[in-house]
């Protein structure tokens, strides 16, 4: 952590050191380096403009990230607003590159606040970097009117607030009251204390599943094995072929091999199943949509 800061005051140091641009000149490298792709104007840019992205990172420091890796994200920002700035819009290049620096900054601190995803629509990303000044300003206007906001009352005036639905803030405020917790993490301080994980359901088949379903499978597979009983060798044949293979044949390799036609193979797969479906009808009225 002691290397982190070196490393923050190491280069905040440099870009505090680093050419202020006026305006002619900013044009003027944003030109080269859009034209001509000129490295080292893209560089001089970059470097001039590094004091302010650290100072928007450095703004995001409560959300818990390192400051090196939110000067990094800077950064990234930084270079993708000088690879998309146009120099013949009229703005100056800093005033153009806030957006696209911020934008960076923020995706980073969504996606490691929490494993669980914290929100991806531009509405969603507003409500988590500005819902607890809302919150702050709407109890402060409560308090000197001598009032006490309740929780849903909350939730809906902030909703009103910043745009988006109810359950969006109610979602939030869930992904920003607590950190992520390690399901290995017991559930007590005692030495034998269950672990968190321990107290998930199990969606695995149960015994009492299990044994259900390998008798109904065997059901099914006597119920199969007699309506075969009543068709002949070639029927059985093609049923075989055309409906318990794992990859099952069509019925023109089948005709080919039977020596028939396509239409001929078709008519009797349909007789086959049709003595199939009287055989079990008269087993049992359970199986109508087993081979409907």
């Amino acid at each position: 952590m002691a290397l982190d800061g070196f490393a923050d005051r190491t280069l905040s140091r440099t870009a505090m050191k680093a050419e202020l641009l006026d305006a002619e000149t900013e044009l003027q490298l944003a030109y080269a380096w859009r034209d001509q792709r000129c490295e080292k104007s893209l560089h001089r840019l970059i470097t001039a403009y590094m004091r302010l992205a650290i100072s928007m990172a450095s703004k995001f420091r409560r959300y818990g990230a390192p400051m090196n890796d939110l000067i990094q994200e800077a950064s990234v920002g930084l270079m993708k607003a000088a690879d998309k700035f146009d120099p013949d819009r009229g703005v100056r290049f800093s005033t153009y590159a806030v957006w696209w620096i911020k934008a960076s900054i923020q995706d980073y601190v969504m996606r490691n606040w929490s494993m669980v995803r914290t929100g991806s629509t531009s509405s969603q990303k507003s409500l988590f970097f500005n819902m607890r000044r809302v919150q702050a300003r709407l109890e402060r206007e409560a308090a000197a009117e001598g009032k006490v906001l309740e929780g849903h009352v909350m939730r809906e005036l902030i909703a009103v607030e910043v745009g988006v639905p109810i359950h969006d803030v109610e979602m939030m405020e869930g992904r920003l009251s607590g950190s992520d917790f390690s399901l290995n993490a017991t559930q007590s301080t005692e030495d034998e204390g269950r672990e968190w994980i321990d107290a998930l359901e199990d969606d695995s088949t149960q015994a009492s599943e299990h044994v259900e379903n390998s008798h109904d499978n065997a059901t099914l597979r006597q119920w199969l094995l007699t309506a075969l009983s009543d068709l002949n060798d070639r029927e059985r044949f093609i049923v075989r072929e055309r409906k318990l293979r794992d990859d099952p044949r069509t019925l023109e390799s089948l005709g080919t091999e039977l020596g028939l036609s396509k239409e001929r193979v078709r008519q009797l797969e349909a007789a086959a199943f049709g003595k199939m479906r009287k055989k079990l009808e008269a087993t049992s009225n359970e199986v109508h949509s087993f081979f409907a």
